[in-house]
């Protein structure tokens, strides 16, 4: 029986068209992709004419891609993820440098405790090479649920149904405000106060600053920053310029102790889970579980650091 594919849409078009997409121009496509700018050019023309859709048009000089060509991108985009992982395993294999562990972390562990674990784990592990990046929550969920990185760390949260989440350790929120200020005597920062000298609150659409939404609105307090930043570090950086009253992770406190800062206790209590993601159905390799281990030794070891 024969079966006809002359509507089938061919990968390599694909890969044309996402390369197109990230890079917007056919120059700095063909560069990429290593053919010539016709070709890029006869690609997208042969995958318009069998979608049955306008990719791109030209406006100002520059090819703009159309809402079919965003809303087919936002499909296809993972399955080039999923080969680009794919074909660094398989370099590995290649390269016999099948001992690689690939992490990723949110800002607030990416910046602080897993460094620490990383340096002790690989002193132990000469011939070990490791992929380290640290992104924001969605991105870090992402790269975990599709398997290209081996394991995931997020500072608040708590479970997700996309991955696998294990809490580590939990921990309550601190108050940073500059040596000198006002509020430094002061035996707990209370939202009150810390709304009355200029908060500087995390962005609502994450989930510290959601945490902290609730926290201040247990204390009858509106959740109102004078600044509004997306991470930790940023409003711990802040703080130190004396601009205002900064509610941050303990792993960010203690991290940033170098700078002229003072730590206070903050109430009411708001916990937070530094958690280790790994993907839903695959046990995560060996690799991953030990340095996990390490991740959570490191937490021991910096907590008693923490005391205000």
């Amino acid at each position: 029986m024969k079966i006809d594919r002359k509507n089938d849409v061919s990968l390599r078009l694909l890969e044309i068209f996402g390369t197109m997409m990230r890079c917007q121009t056919t120059v700095q496509a063909a560069e990429e992709l290593g053919i010539s700018q016709p070709a890029v050019s006869t690609g997208i023309r042969q995958l318009e004419a069998q979608l049955g859709v306008t990719l791109f048009q030209r406006a100002n000089r520059r090819l703009q891609p159309t809402e079919e060509a965003r809303a087919i991108f936002m499909e296809i985009e993972p399955i080039f993820t999923q080969l680009r992982s794919f074909e660094s395993r398989v370099r590995d294999v290649r390269s016999g440098n099948a001992g690689r562990l690939r992490i990723m972390a949110t800002p607030p562990l990416g910046h602080t405790i897993v460094p620490l674990a990383l340096k002790r784990f690989l002193s132990e592990r000469g011939e070990l090479s490791v992929f380290y990046d640290v992104r924001r929550l969605d991105s870090v969920i992402e790269a975990v649920e599709m398997g290209t990185v081996d394991i995931g760390l997020a500072l608040g949260l708590e479970g997700h149904p996309a991955v696998n989440v294990s809490v580590l350790e939990r921990s309550d929120m601190v108050a940073l405000v500059v040596r000198g200020h006002p509020l430094e005597s002061e035996a707990v920062i209370t939202p009150k106060l810390a709304a009355e000298h200029g908060l500087i609150g995390i962005e609502l659409g994450s989930r510290l600053g959601q945490q902290l939404q609730r926290s201040f609105e247990s204390a009858g307090v509106g959740y109102h920053p004078r600044v509004e930043v997306r991470y930790c570090h940023t409003a711990a950086v802040l703080a130190s310029t004396g601009l205002g009253v900064a509610i941050v992770d303990r792993f960010t406190a203690r991290f940033l102790s170098s700078f002229a800062v003072t730590v206070r206790p903050f109430s009411p209590t708001t916990r937070i889970a530094s958690s280790l993601l790994t993907r839903l159905l695959f046990p995560p390799p060996q690799l991953a579980a030990d340095f996990a281990e390490e991740v959570r030794r490191a937490i021991v070891l910096a907590t008693p650091s923490f005391a205000g």
